[in-house]
């Protein structure tokens, strides 16, 4: 699962990106508010964003090219 997102090109990424946030969101609102079923996965989501920042740093700074 780790490297999922390496196959991924950069508008994939910025897709993927905004979906981890919201869904980040989410998770930490649910737990504010009421009870959340799994509470590690806000641990899993927040590292997959890190990922996912970390691989569309690595394209703006020229360090990873798009395939096509």
């Amino acid at each position: 699962m780790k490297n999922s997102f390496n196959d991924l090109t950069f508008k994939e990424l910025q897709a993927k990106h905004n979906e981890l946030i919201k869904k980040y969101r989410d998770i930490r609102f649910g737990m504010k508010i009421r009870h959340v079923d799994n509470p590690l996965e806000k641990r899993t989501v927040r590292r997959k964003l890190a990922r996912v920042i970390t691989l569309l740093h690595e394209f703006r700074l020229g360090i990873r090219k798009d395939k096509a």
